[in-house]
């Protein structure tokens, strides 16, 4: 599906209206988040935010129950407040044992963040040159990253070079349909989605063209009102991508020395990650986690060193919080899963060969079926596939 370039029309002050509205909404009776049982106070993205209500779900009902307490500003925030020491003030969200999103009052003094939450590396947020010894950087799943358009929209791929001239150039870029930069609509330099999207298509972070949405939701409510479908686009996190098929579609990408675009799957509504997993579709980024650490690079805080510990496997989650599980049913990519793995944001790629592979356990989970045989034990795969992992036979 070789692209042809492309680019948006009209965005009325009354939806910039709306999302402004819906982002200042507080909700009554609102607890105090400290009374809440075992809080673990986090700040950065809302990329995460899927995986992380499940995950806020799962441990409200673990026992004994923790409470995941949560800010979503920006990835950037995240390492910048662990550096800087600077506290939660004002509301959060956190999730109950239903998976209702509640708010919670932060303590008039402010909350210490425990960890900070992102799909970037520190060093490409602003002000943030290197981390210093005393922060450690966790990597968890891998998120994509996505174009998207409404589904009233007739566009389905797009190229960096298109791209480029979109987010770079805006009305005097003439990649139609997407020359109307009030439905072009971006994210500022605090966004791991910004940065990587920034990067991959060569424009400047601080540059790109467009409405700025402040949020991945707020980017899907954007671009599925927009009034001029076929000249809206946005770009947002897998995880919100999926969440929000209903009223967005995903463009298929084609990255530059590419001669055809791809989707995150296999095909557009599927959901493998095939293309993310094997370095075909290069718009992802590593879930990271920042805390506080110790001269062995341990983490000082306690409330971190469990979530951190969920998620790199090194701590046994409460009984009933299966993360892997929660982290592919969330649209995200278990480390386990991956063939490819790079150490910078929209760096080369890399072979992985992850130590306790679970591709089969992923596609199972993500698409209901696999290939793969299922086991109980060794014994029972075949030697082309030895290794019994999670109820299916591996490679190794």
């Amino acid at each position: 599906m070789v692209d042809r370039s492309r680019t948006p029309g009209r965005l009325g002050a009354a939806a910039l209206a709306a999302v402004a509205a819906l982002a200042a909404v507080e909700r009554a009776h609102a607890a105090d988040c400290a009374t809440l049982p075992s809080p673990i106070y986090g700040i950065g993205g809302s990329a995460p935010r899927p995986l992380l209500a499940r995950l806020g779900q799962a441990l409200s009902q673990a026992t004994p129950p923790e409470t995941f307490i949560y800010q979503a500003p920006g990835a950037c925030h995240g390492p910048n407040y662990i550096i800087a020491g600077t506290k939660l003030t004002g509301t959060a969200s956190y999730w109950d044992a239903t998976g209702a999103e509640q708010t919670c009052d932060l303590p008039l003094t402010g909350a210490d963040v425990d960890v900070g939450i992102g799909n970037t590396f520190a060093e490409n947020c602003p002000g943030i040159d290197a981390l210093p010894a005393t922060v450690g950087d966790f990597l968890g799943p891998v998120n994509p990253f996505v174009f998207i358009v409404p589904n009233a929209s007739s566009q389905t791929t797009i190229s960096a070079a298109a791209a480029y001239f979109v987010y770079g150039f805006g009305e005097t870029g003439q990649a139609e349909p997407w020359i109307d930069e009030s439905q072009i609509i971006k994210r500022d330099p605090n966004s791991a989605a910004a940065i990587i999207i920034a990067l991959a298509i060569g424009v400047p972070v601080e540059r790109l063209k467009g409405v700025d949405a402040l949020t991945n939701p707020n980017s899907v409510l954007l671009v599925s009102g927009s009034p001029a479908p076929e000249r809206a686009i946005g770009f947002v996190s897998g995880e919100v991508a999926e969440a929000n098929a209903s009223v967005i579609n995903v463009l298929a990408y084609q990255h530059e020395d590419q001669t055809c675009g791809y989707w995150p799957s296999s095909t557009e509504t599927s959901f493998d990650k095939r293309n993310v997993r094997d370095g075909h579709y290069p718009l992802w980024g590593a879930l990271h986690f920042f805390t506080r650490t110790n001269g062995s690079g341990a983490p000082t805080n306690p409330a971190a060193a469990r979530l951190i510990g969920y998620f790199t496997g090194t701590l046994e989650a409460p009984a009933g919080v299966d993360v892997p599980a929660i982290t592919i049913a969330a649209g995200s990519i278990p480390a386990c899963a991956m063939r490819v793995q790079r150490d910078r944001d929209m760096g080369p790629l890399a072979s992985f060969a992850p130590e306790e592979p679970c591709s089969c356990y992923f596609e199972a989970v993500a698409t209901g079926s696999t290939s793969c045989e299922t086991c109980a034990t060794n014994a029972e795969c075949p030697a082309s596939a030895p290794s019994c992992r999670r109820g299916y036979c591996e490679e190794y």
